[in-house]
């Protein structure tokens, strides 16, 4: 009983290192600047936003500019409302399971956590339509050259999961609101991969002020808190 007893306590602690360790660790690399020249542009820019829900990061882009028409890619119709009125989107990837099986918090369960946490689980692209971001804590415009954003551009649409054809796979009946819509996508949740390390990496993608590494939203609005 007791040997048992010594033996939780020992993984428990363990588990307990390995936590302080890992936010440590983020905590510093979130504060670790890549791309420190990066200047927002003041002229041809293109007006682009970081938005966060408190947890989890989007990128907010134009819907059409003269670079990119994304409705020929993600198309607003798709959604239930329409989206009519959209002048900009949302790109927020994430874990599949977490996605469509957790709409509030109170609808998370262990198998789900746990999938997204450890690799065992797929992937997918939440795409928001909005008129116009508006600007707040959570929500940071930032002007960004044309080059950078046809690096994002290139960024955002490799994370998707294309079919044959080359064309965006929407996961049907899959939505939060009226002005959303889920898409299939590449990649692998972790904990060293979230959905803010991938708004992370979009950014370094783009020359854009990042961090080093983060899991976390808090990082990357650090980064421009200036």
């Amino acid at each position: 009983m007791l040997y048992s007893f010594r033996v939780v306590f020992k993984i428990l602690l363990a588990f307990i290192v390995l936590l302080v360790v890992y936010f440590l660790t983020a905590l510093y690399f979130s504060l670790v600047t890549v791309n420190t020249n990066f200047t927002e542009c003041k002229k041809d820019a293109v007006e682009i936003y970081l938005l966060s829900n408190g947890v989890h990061t989007d990128i907010v882009v134009p819907l059409k500019n003269d670079q990119k028409d994304w409705t020929q890619f993600v198309s607003p119709a798709a959604t239930q409302s329409g989206s009519s009125f959209a002048r900009f989107v949302a790109f927020g990837w994430g874990d599949k399971g977490f996605y469509l099986n957790t709409k509030t918090w109170a609808d998370l369960k262990f198998k789900t956590a746990f999938n997204a946490l450890f690799f065992l689980s797929s992937t997918a692209m939440h795409v928001s339509y909005y008129y116009q971001p508006k600007e707040s804590a959570t929500c940071r415009k930032v002007c960004i050259s044309k080059e950078s954003y046809e690096k994002l551009i290139v960024f955002i649409e490799s994370s998707f999961l294309l079919d044959k054809n080359g064309l965006s796979q929407k996961i049907s009946d899959a939505h939060y609101f009226t002005n959303d819509a889920f898409y299939e996508a590449k990649g692998t949740y972790s904990l060293f991969y979230t959905c803010n390390t991938w708004t992370n990496n979009a950014l370094k993608s783009a020359n854009l002020r990042a961090c080093a590494w983060t899991p976390f939203d808090k990082g990357i609005f650090y980064q421009y808190d200036y």
